[in-house]
């Protein structure tokens, strides 16, 4: 007995809907078998991961604050994708977003107006874009490899970030500690409630996956980003370069990734730090094929990594686990995934393979 894949006459779109449903259900099993194996009661465990971070109110306005830079990220890198463009850059795209939006109080300190923040969330976009820019230039002109490009620029954003707040923008006042000056009251984002840290900032994530939404489906430009990934010379045919279709969505990605980092530092965090992200613009990845690439399932995508996160916060402290365990969540959530969605082209095929024939049998027949 063997199992086997056998193509399917068409992509099952059952299972394009079931897949990220199964994968969240195996991935709780084998997370299960994980804290067996770390010596913690799994109902326990899953309970601390899992449900534990629902159960107060303060908690899920840390849901929704660590889910929106997600959900931002996420819808950029959808587009790239659709495009079969491979943006794994959006880390160092979020982070010369913050780098290019906090540059404003930072520099400016004294400038207190009503043009601050809208001004500081332009250049935190235009950051993004820019950077974003890069690898789909150096795909279109030098044939490089996007996926190589844009991945070690992070590592130069990240490496630019804490130069600058161990340096130049470091506050004097900071007692040697590498961070930059606090911003001012008109350089963030006002808060939903002074009880908690919730901002209005959060508001981004769903109606720039909105817009993209309507987009996707009622434009021009969103019908060349599906005929580009889909069929590259049914594109060329129908007078869509290829070249512009990958510059627009990586400027447009690091545009949206440069968003999500100016909000973080400008309704969260309040300066700049070396490290103002848990890893967002990796884990957005995940979260883009658990929506399947559709900005509003996005959204709920979005919610389940956030979970990750407070859930992995809560083992540290309840369970005393490493925080390596919330990254192997997710990496694990995504192998899963991409597993489960081989049954979208594939099926399973049980066979059963009869006995080899004797040496001697086999003469005689």
């Amino acid at each position: 007995m063997r199992l086997s894949l056998v193509p399917r006459a068409e992509p099952s779109f059952r299972m394009a809907l079931l897949s990220p449903a199964i994968a969240t259900l195996l991935t709780l099993a084998i997370g299960a078998i994980l804290f067996a194996l770390l010596g913690v009661d799994p109902v326990r465990g899953l309970y601390v991961y899992f449900v534990a971070p629902l159960t107060e109110w303060w908690s899920l306005e840390e849901l929704v604050i660590k889910a929106a830079p997600l959900a931002l990220i996420a819808v950029g890198l959808a587009l790239c994708f659709r495009a079969n463009v491979w943006n794994i850059g959006a880390e160092g795209q979020f982070t010369v977003g913050a780098i290019f939006g906090a540059a404003l109080p930072i520099l400016l300190p004294e400038w207190e107006g009503p043009l601050v923040l809208p001004l500081m969330l332009l250049c935190g976009m235009v950051g993004g874009a820019l950077y974003g820019a890069v690898p789909a230039i150096l795909k279109n002109r030098f044939g490089a490899s996007e996926i190589l490009t844009s991945l070690m620029l992070s590592y130069v954003a990240l490496l630019l970030l804490d130069w600058l707040v161990r340096g130049p923008w470091r506050d004097p006042g900071s007692f040697n500690f590498p961070e930059s000056a606090l911003f001012g009251p008109a350089a963030t984002v006002p808060l939903v409630s002074e009880s908690g840290r919730l901002h209005w900032g959060v508001l981004f994530a769903p109606l720039v996956a909105l817009i993209v939404y309507v987009r996707l489906g009622s434009s021009v430009s969103g019908f060349a980003i599906k005929v580009a990934g889909e069929a590259p010379r049914a594109a060329r045919f129908a007078g869509f370069r290829r070249s512009a279709v990958t510059l627009s969505v990586f400027a447009l990605s690091g545009a949206l990734a440069g968003l999500a980092g100016i909000l973080e530092v400008a309704g969260t965090i309040g300066q700049l730090r070396p490290t103002i992200s848990p890893g967002y613009g990796f884990a957005a990845i995940i979260v883009a094929f658990l929506g399947r690439l559709n900005p509003l399932g996005i959204l709920a995508a979005a919610l389940l990594l956030a979970l990750t996160y407070l859930g992995g916060e809560g083992a540290q402290v309840t369970l005393g686990l490493s925080a390596n365990v919330t990254r192997l969540f997710q990496g694990l959530l995504l192998v899963v995934l991409l597993a489960c969605d081989t049954l979208i082209a594939y099926r399973i095929r049980l066979e059963w393979r009869s006995a080899k024939p004797v040496a001697g049998e086999a003469a005689h027949g």
